[in-house]
């Protein structure tokens, strides 16, 4: 015979009250829905300084403790192949036009410093304003802004706050670690 244990009805309202209170954790559509609302904002996003040499950026205050920025891309300006770690993502171009090139594949998140890629991996995607998109953890890809002329702006939004970033180079189809940067890097 097997016994339940009994909760009584204002246990009961106490723990539900302190699931209520306790922080929501963003997940990959609520940093989505943040990035796209946030780069609606004509305001926000004219009010960003622009640098014609190098990427500007202000951080925002994202949703439920996540990190997020506004970023400048002047012409010809790009990321270099990076991931966020544990972090979960997402990114929308708020004007101009972006560029992502991302491996479809999930890589090992440490123990590694060269891997041959395998055919096939490579994805670009071409994102106008108001597009984006959103990503899982340890998601590798470059972010590029490939117009001569004009610069671009987009949001970005990652959960938890990014506890280092990894660079890598790549030749062909052989990416290797390069360096890791830590949050006191960037900010």
């Amino acid at each position: 015979m097997s016994v339940s244990p009994s909760v009584s009805a204002s246990a009961a309202v106490s723990a539900s009250a302190a699931v209520a209170a306790a922080p929501h954790t963003p997940t990959q559509a609520d940093l989505f829905a943040f990035v796209r609302r946030t780069a609606a904002d004509a305001e926000l996003i004219a009010s960003l300084p622009l640098d014609p040499e190098g990427r500007t950026w202000v951080r925002l205050e994202g949703p439920g403790g996540s990190e997020a920025w506004l970023i400048g891309w002047p012409p010809g300006t790009g990321t270099g192949w990076h991931d966020h770690a544990e972090s979960v993502g997402a990114f929308l171009t708020a004007s101009g036009e972006l560029k992502e090139n991302s491996l479809a594949a999930r890589l090992p998140a440490d123990g590694w410093k060269t891997l041959e890629l395998t055919e096939e991996i490579d994805r670009q995607r071409k994102l106008p304003a108001g597009t984006g998109r959103s990503f899982g953890r340890h998601h590798v890809h470059e972010v590029l802004n490939e117009s001569t002329e004009r610069h671009a702006i987009s949001v970005h939004a990652y959960y938890p706050p990014l506890p280092q970033i990894r660079r890598y180079s790549r030749t062909g189809q052989v990416l290797r670690l390069e360096h890791v940067e830590r949050p006191e890097d960037w900010q």
